[in-house]
């Protein structure tokens, strides 16, 4: 028994899209809802992910705008009626990750039938960032329940605090505006490989396997120095993890990796899911798909 995912699909920002996180994610959504056959009005739970937004936004959540421009039930919610609810998670490149988590949590008590998971990152641009590292990209997860012996394991976190050194996003007023900087440290891949390993090792204790059981690893982020250390602290060929194309992506790069496969998982295959960010912090999981 567990969480499976029904459909996933990534949108890749464009000269319209570039510095809207809300397209991104809403572009996403509704490609992944037609795909999948579904109505935006099935989703019981929508979770927004991503980070980096639109002008800098905190307020309102994004989850919300997202929900309301898909059409998932974006009127007022009424007693003994079926709605929509939605909220967002901030958890930079372990966002993806903290969403399947949170989604298992409902489906697992059977008060949801379909849930959304949304990832999207974008530059404010307009003079609002400084050095934006991240390409624009959005991502969607629509995840069900299954009583079958297959889906999303337990996931196991590691939180290794370094107090913001390794990787670090700061907002400060300028000119009237909120502006955003990044700061990153040379030892960032490093540190972020030896969590995942950490993570990833006491995911497959729990579960009495080993690496060799396991058919895919699929990780994020997407960079190139990272993958090539956690391959080393994993004692794996850096071609057996999987990551997305683009090592600029953020809270997207989980989705990408899952969907890089030939438009998903394999049929029958297992998989080991490892999700790192700032924090320092690391999830990892198992996924077993449908045979």
């Amino acid at each position: 028994m567990g969480t499976v995912i029904d459909r996933l699909d990534v949108a890749r920002g464009g000269w319209r899209t570039r510095h809207s996180a809300l397209h991104l994610a809403v572009s996403a959504a509704q490609t992944c809802l037609e795909r999948a056959g579904r109505s935006a009005n099935d989703l019981d739970l929508l979770v927004n992910v991503g980070l980096y937004r639109d002008r800098n936004l905190g307020e309102p959540a994004l989850a919300a705008l997202i929900q309301e421009d898909i059409g998932a039930h974006p009127e007022d919610p009424h007693d003994d009626t079926h709605g929509t609810f939605s909220f967002d998670v901030a958890n930079g490149s372990c966002g993806a990750l903290n969403g399947l988590q949170i989604v298992d949590g409902f489906l697992r008590s059977h008060t949801i039938d379909w849930a959304l998971v949304v990832a999207s990152d974008a530059d404010p641009g307009r003079g609002m960032s400084e050095h934006f590292p991240f390409a624009p990209t959005g991502g969607a997860i629509l995840c069900r329940w299954t009583d079958d012996d297959f889906g999303l394991g337990p996931v196991h976190w590691v939180n290794r605090s370094d107090a913001g050194e390794s990787f670090c996003a700061t907002v400060g007023l300028e000119d009237a505006r909120n502006v955003l900087r990044f700061r990153e440290s040379d030892s960032m891949d490093e540190r972020f490989a030896t969590a995942g390993a950490q993570a990833a090792r006491e995911c497959l204790e729990a579960s009495s396997l080993d690496l060799a059981d396991v058919d895919l690893i699929v990780a994020a982020p997407a960079r190139r120095k990272f993958r090539a250390t956690l391959a080393e602290h994993l004692g794996v060929p850096v071609p057996r993890i999987v990551v997305a194309d683009d090592e600029r992506m953020h809270t997207a790069s989980l989705v990408a990796a899952l969907d890089r496969r030939t438009g998903g998982i394999p049929a029958g295959n297992r998989v080991l899911i490892i999700a790192v960010g700032a924090g320092v912090t690391a999830g990892a999981a198992l996924y077993s798909e449908h045979p």
